[in-house]
């Protein structure tokens, strides 16, 4: 069987000038897969989507990290937490999906815990002499905010978020992320590998081709920015004309001048946090791996609030939308042929171009986080 980490590194000891595809073995081991749910997912900050999502209290969302269940929710003071989402009785799993709750109500036996966890009530439990209703709690989960966004850690040691990405916030800190509102929330599940589709995002080399039908004409290469990555996210940029009106900064936007009022960010946050941010609008990508040949997506967006009160906006962002799904549905049409290319016996990786450095640098990170766990 091939070791997909010894090929992994060596595969990243080539300068980027000469650099290669990362192995297939990398996409389609299961052992490797494995290591990435415990060196990756298990260790790193994972994101679940907008705080704006969750703004009332008892507002909550679901999720499966690296293989534990996890609540996230606003709680009656107000305050984002996440905690265990399987009950302490008889360990069934307690809330799905997304929603409003005044308590989380165990759906096997009916044990109820308040937002903070705590056991409210359990019924039939007053002949068992060892039962005491303080000793059950739901064991909390790492949860931090920063600029809008909500993550999650399994690792107590994890150093927090913001200290994490200051970089980021240093680079674009005057597109003032925290002040853009979610419209929209989707779940998809694709038949590729989560690393193909990241890759995917993280590079514009394809969009001339793959999204020829929809922006590929939008898409000029020589005006692509891709400079070297950070240790915790890699990023390109993109320069957009003002024929899409709501990728520009909004005339009552003074904190950006210049090229920059119509500058996109491609964001690729580590590990799976995919962020397409310009000035009018966002929409993001947040993977989990469903196996070696699927992933989950959650997918989002909306706009910068300086186009709250823009009602021409408002309606070109729905056309937008429908853009985008268009656009997701050629990169899902591109990923999982990449993806059922890399599983057969003649492939091989080739040469990266210049455009695809961050595919390099996730490289780097991915084998940075398996040696690492390995000692």
């Amino acid at each position: 069987m091939l070791d997909a980490a010894r090929e992994l590194k060596e595969n990243v000891s080539q300068a980027f000038e000469r650099a290669r595809a990362m192995p297939p073995s990398v996409y389609t081991s299961e052992a490797f897969l494995e290591q990435e749910l415990s060196a990756i997912f298990a260790k790193d900050w994972f994101c679940v989507g907008r705080a704006d999502a969750l703004s009332n209290p008892g507002d909550y969302t679901t999720l499966e990290l690296a293989g534990q269940p996890v609540i996230v929710l606003r709680d009656r003071e107000g305050i984002l937490k996440a905690m265990s989402n399987v009950c302490r009785h008889r360990m069934s799993t307690l809330l799905e999906g997304s929603g409003n709750t005044r308590s989380i109500v165990c759906p096997y036996h009916a044990w109820t815990y308040n937002l903070d966890g705590s056991l409210r009530g359990a019924p039939a439990m007053t002949r068992n002499e060892d039962f005491c209703k303080s000793d059950y709690k739901l064991p909390e989960v790492r949860c931090q905010e920063w600029l809008g966004w909500v993550f999650v850690t399994l690792n107590g040691e994890a150093p927090d978020v913001a200290a994490q990405l200051a970089p980021v916030e240093d680079l674009i800190g005057d597109y003032n992320m925290t002040g853009y509102t979610q419209t929209f929330f989707e779940s998809h599940r694709w038949n590729t590998n989560w690393k193909v589709l990241a890759e995917n995002f993280m590079e514009s080399y394809h969009l001339p081709v793959c999204h020829a039908g929809t922006i590929g004409g939008l898409s000029k290469l020589e005006e692509m920015n891709c400079p070297a990555g950070e240790e915790t996210f890699n990023y390109h940029t993109i320069l957009k004309d003002d024929s899409l009106r709501i990728a520009m900064a909004h005339p009552s936007n003074t904190r950006m001048s210049g090229e920059r009022r119509r500058t996109t960010f491609l964001l690729a946050i580590y590990p799976s946090l995919l962020i397409t941010l310009t000035p009018g609008y966002f929409w993001y990508l947040s993977l989990h791996p469903d196996g070696v040949d699927h992933v989950r997506i959650s997918f989002g967006g909306g706009m910068s609030d300086d186009y709250a009160n823009d009602p021409d906006a408002q309606e070109n962002f729905v056309a937008l939308k429908t853009l985008l799904d268009d656009v997701n549905e050629e990169d899902k049409g591109c990923t999982e042929k990449v993806y059922k290319g890399l599983s057969s016996q003649g492939a091989t990786p080739g040469h990266l171009s210049h455009l695809e450095r961050p595919n390099y640098e996730f490289a780097h990170y991915i084998n940075r986080r398996i040696q690492a766990a390995a000692g």
